[in-house]
């Protein structure tokens, strides 16, 4: 353990044994759904490389790339969060498939990067609910006053960086937000398909032509 870490703690996800700290958002056992979801779309869709935005501890990508090998960039602002998810990608044995890094989104990938797949995992409660909360890391969990902030951002990504015929799974708090997002779109990518889970919805987001 690092000096001025905190307790770390090892769950279960899918097949993968993550570990973290109070610093990292916990890992919610139902998003494993999103990273089955992402391995099944890797199957059928474009030959290409994986991007996770804001992937906390590391572990939808992990698990989604470790059902369907490819090369997966992870990208968070946080460098505890960063720390994690390399840790992580070694113990799964994918490091050699992993990049990790830290920054903002929109100066952590190169203009000319394309992806099969991107994953997102953005703050999505509102900043007036964060409160709600004390025990998730406030950036991790802080999607602004509607709580869509950084799902935009996310968005902005998957639109310059996605391959033809790729997708984009976007984890969002309800179908509400995902139906206003989608409602709003208003560049290369649609709504294609929500799914509602115990305690959030995933959205999949396409090219207009695919």
């Amino acid at each position: 353990m690092t000096a001025g870490a905190l307790a770390e703690e090892t769950v279960d996800f899918g097949s993968l044994e993550i570990v973290f700290d109070d610093r990292v958002l916990r890992p919610r056992p139902w998003t494993a759904a999103q990273s089955v979801w992402g391995a099944e779309l890797l199957r059928t869709g474009p030959e290409g490389p994986v991007l996770e935005l804001c992937s906390g501890a590391g572990q939808i990508g992990l698990l989604a790339v470790a059902h369907e090998p490819r090369h997966l960039v992870c990208v968070d602002l946080n460098p505890v969060a960063c720390a994690f998810a390399r840790r992580n990608a070694a113990a799964a044995g994918l490091a050699e498939l992993v990049e990790v890094r830290e920054g903002a989104i929109d100066a952590a990938i190169r203009p000319d990067e394309r992806f099969a797949l991107v994953i997102a995992d953005p703050p999505w409660v509102r900043r007036a609910e964060t409160g709600r909360f004390p025990e998730d890391p406030l950036l991790a969990i802080d999607g602004g006053d509607d709580g869509l902030s950084v799902a935009w951002a996310c968005v902005a990504a998957a639109e310059q960086h996605l391959l033809p015929g790729g997708s984009a799974l976007l984890q969002l708090g309800t179908r509400a937000q995902a139906d206003s997002l989608g409602a709003a779109l208003d560049g290369p990518l649609r709504l294609a398909e929500v799914r509602e889970y115990e305690r959030g919805v995933v959205a999949r987001l396409t090219s207009v032509v695919e």
